[in-house]
């Protein structure tokens, strides 16, 4: 099938303001930062948006895939839907998830007095699925469902569906039994934030989307809040619990980079126009996690420059921070900079610039969510040529 939609991206240049929040917290407990230009700015990484957009796509209705390290639940669980008992069915899944998912090395304790104690301590203490490594599998509801029937059409023996003894064999038997990438993927999310198996390469998948590391357009101080706590029950004058937290406010830029070609490929063509729906309503809906009961950030995009464009992906890099209004705020002054680099970058790109549509995004625009969805969708349509 040619591609029509190669080379083809759609941009997203968001800014959005949080007050008091800790997004994205590092080892410490503190809020992330980077320095940009000489100066300290607030940090989100990419995977701390990435996660809640994919769990927000899930509420939209797309099909998605399941990440996990717990691979023998669920193909166990697809083989008891075609029939299996419980035992074949945990055989089954075993057999799949001892492909990729390998339990640690046991550390062989030293030749003291109390180290069979200890072993036994260690044997008696340790959870399900705490000795095993921290691969996690990325798989479809297809790949599942044609595993579980190739177990089911050989009696539940899985054995006779993974012939092969050595491991790196194994994963390649597996790899040929799913198939084709392109069409055996029918989740979304696998085709839009990839997969890569180190066991079996052609498994890989290269994620259709591109995100950058969120920063402050602006320099920011790490602030520290004091708080206490009460003891409902003691009647003992003063705090019952002490402690300190650290936050920040900014203004955000995020660059998010779609690209078309990849997603189509990878889909093979199928369900575009639905994809980048969900994707587009969950990158407007999704926050962080992190202290959302304490320090809840829930605000919306300010401003949005959205491109459709072919050609090399562009981010502003926001390299001189901006400074605040005269009356305080940075959000204009962050649109002005914002707006004002990707006009001189489309000057200079030339041709090269690729540019096929242009959307806006603001408080003050006329153009809704919705709106900018159904454009987005037309981009995203085989046989459909849009333009703005």
């Amino acid at each position: 099938m040619k591609n029509q939609f190669t080379n083809l991206r759609i941009e997203f240049h968001i800014l959005q303001s949080f007050p008091v929040t800790c997004l994205n917290r590092d080892d410490v407990g503190a809020p992330k930062t980077a320095i940009v230009g000489g100066v300290q700015r607030a940090r989100v990484s990419s995977q701390a948006w990435k996660r809640p957009i994919r769990m927000a796509m899930q509420e939209f209705g797309i099909t998605h895939g399941t990440r996990t390290k717990l691979i023998s639940k669920l193909v166990a669980d697809a083989c008891l839907l075609k029939g299996a008992t419980a035992a074949q069915a945990t055989i089954c899944g075993d057999k799949i998830e001892g492909i990729f998912i390998k339990k640690k090395e046991e550390k062989k304790p030293k030749n003291t007095k109390d180290s069979a104690q200890k072993v036994e301590s260690e044997e008696t203490s340790s959870e399900a699925g705490a000795d095993k490594t921290d691969t996690l599998l990325f798989l479809s509801p297809n790949e599942v469902a044609i595993i579980a029937k190739a177990c089911a059409d050989n009696n539940f023996d899985p054995d006779k569906v993974i012939t092969q003894k050595d491991a790196k064999k194994q994963a390649k038997e597996l790899a040929d039994l799913i198939g084709k990438v392109a069409e055996a993927i029918d989740a979304v999310d696998i085709a839009l934030f990839g997969r890569m198996v180190a066991q079996a390469a052609d498994l890989n998948i290269d994620g259709a989307t591109s995100f950058s590391h969120a920063i402050s357009t602006h320099k920011v101080s790490n602030e520290v809040e004091f708080f206490t706590a009460m003891d409902d029950i003691d009647p003992t004058p003063g705090s019952a619990h002490m402690g300190s937290l650290e936050f920040n406010s900014a203004t955000y830029y995020r660059y998010v980079s779609l690209d078309l070609g990849q997603l189509c490929q990878t889909l093979a063509g199928q369900s575009l126009p639905e994809a980048v729906a969900a994707f587009t309503k969950a990158l407007f809906v999704a926050v962080p996690t992190a202290r959302q009961a304490t320090q809840s950030g829930a605000s919306p995009w300010a401003f949005a420059k959205v491109l459709v464009r072919k050609g090399q992906g562009l981010q502003v890099p926001f390299e001189t921070p901006v400074k605040a209004e005269a009356g305080g705020g940075f959000i204009k002054n962050s649109i002005d900079a914002m707006t004002t680099y990707l006009a001189k970058q489309e000057k200079l790109h030339g041709s090269l610039f690729g540019k096929q549509a242009e959307y806006t995004y603001s408080q003050e625009a006329d153009l809704s969510v919705d709106d900018l969805i159904v454009a987005l969708e037309k981009h995203a349509s085989v046989g459909v040529v849009a333009h703005a």
